[in-house]
């Protein structure tokens, strides 16, 4: 029984340190004032989703919990001009990841690109 007990409460720390956490904030103007808060995500949600809208000086972050392939779906969408104006939409899946969603909007467009250069080599070699 005693075998039981420890082993059922290691198996509770374990998925207490796997959860995912990730800082959110509904409607903040700084990055600062959005990383005050943080939340465990409950399933589905398996990654951190920050959004950055930028107008001329008017700017607006969001960061929350989601599902990837809407936070995917959202980044491929999502637009800025050459002016900075428009909407990025950045996602990572590591505790407290979107700390700054700058970082990680530059290694998501790196990423993104990758699979487009696999499936060009790809098609070299059997063209």
């Amino acid at each position: 029984m005693k075998t039981l007990f420890s082993l059922l409460v290691i198996l509770l720390t374990l998925h207490s340190v796997n959860t995912l956490q990730c800082y959110v904030c509904s409607s903040s103007t700084s990055n600062d004032d959005c990383n005050k808060n943080s939340q465990e995500c409950q399933a589905p949600f398996d990654t951190c989703m920050t959004t950055v809208a930028k107008l001329g000086t008017v700017k607006g972050i969001a960061k929350t919990c989601t599902n990837s392939k809407i936070c995917t779906g959202a980044a491929s969408v999502a637009t800025v001009d050459n002016s900075g104006n428009g909407v990025s939409v950045s996602c990572c899946n590591s505790r407290l990841c979107n700390y700054s969603g700058a970082t990680s909007i530059k290694v998501h467009r790196l990423l993104m690109l990758l699979p487009m250069f696999l499936v060009s080599l790809l098609i070299k070699q059997y063209t």
